[in-house]
């Protein structure tokens, strides 16, 4: 299982008020996109589930229990940038999240335990597509093969939650296609909440299961941080039609993803 329940949110920064009043529950497995304006909170918001920032007020439960203060191994993330190490080769990359997570003082594993994460590590970086790439360094890949290293990554822990943030933003239109024929059929295979940010909306309807857009419905031009981001439109892609909030139509949620 891995369903997160966010009730009552705040997130303030001083008299800034970035977040506020956020509920929303996310189903366990589903795939979720979140799309807005620049500086709505959706970055925040990811931060947030990941652990590296903490809600002003309100509570995040996975599976009906508070999620920790800091980052753990049930929740994967996948940044804009690709988040390798220079200096290990796609084997040593994905190989090294088995040995942090199963040696954390030593940081290495041996014998049979080793020969397993290596078998580990040569099958998601088969299912990324990097095979005949495993012993180079990243500086020798590209752009698109970096991220799908960085997607291997994440994934060596077997986390309940993969976590995106604009994880194809950088990249050309036929790489980021190829990038898209590659997370979802692994997003359904291994049965993971996913939860994206993206600005690009044609993604989002692409990839998930439901988007959620987030913006600021109130706005005080005397004190522009004295109202947050809350969620505007709330579209589950599996049913019929759009779910409405607070009377926003399909056409304001496409214009907070322009």
């Amino acid at each position: 299982m891995s369903a997160i329940s966010v009730e009552n949110v705040w997130v303030e920064f001083g008299d800034q008020i970035v977040i506020e009043n956020l509920n929303l529950d996310v189903a366990s497995g589903a795939f979720l996109a979140i799309v807005g304006p620049s500086g709505c909170g959706k970055s925040t918001f990811l931060r947030m589930v990941l652990g590296q920032d903490r809600p002003s007020r309100g509570r995040l439960t996975l599976d009906g229990k508070p999620l920790p203060d800091e980052p753990g191994p049930d929740r994967g993330v996948v940044f804009q940038r690709y988040s390798v190490f220079p200096h290990l080769t796609v084997l040593g990359n994905v190989l090294l999240a088995y040995e942090l997570g199963q040696s954390p003082l030593l940081g290495r594993l041996f014998g049979a335990a080793r020969r397993r994460a290596i078998e580990q590590s040569d099958e998601l970086i088969a299912a990324v597509g990097l095979s005949a790439h495993r012993d180079k360094h990243p500086s020798a890949l590209s752009g698109g093969m970096q991220q799908r290293l960085a997607i291997a990554q994440a994934l060596a822990k077997d986390p309940k939650v993969l976590l995106l943030d604009e994880p194809f933003g950088a990249l050309d239109p036929g790489t980021r296609a190829q990038m898209h024929a590659l997370i979802k059929p692994l997003w359904a295979r291994l049965g993971m909440t996913v939860i994206m940010v993206t600005h690009d909306l044609r993604e989002a309807f692409t990839l998930a299961t439901r988007v959620v857009a987030f913006d600021k419905v109130r706005h005080d031009p005397q004190a522009p941080g004295r109202f947050g981001a809350r969620v505007t439109y709330d579209l589950d892609l599996t049913r019929d039609g759009p779910v409405p909030v607070m009377g926003f139509s399909p056409k304001g949620a496409a214009e907070a993803g322009a």
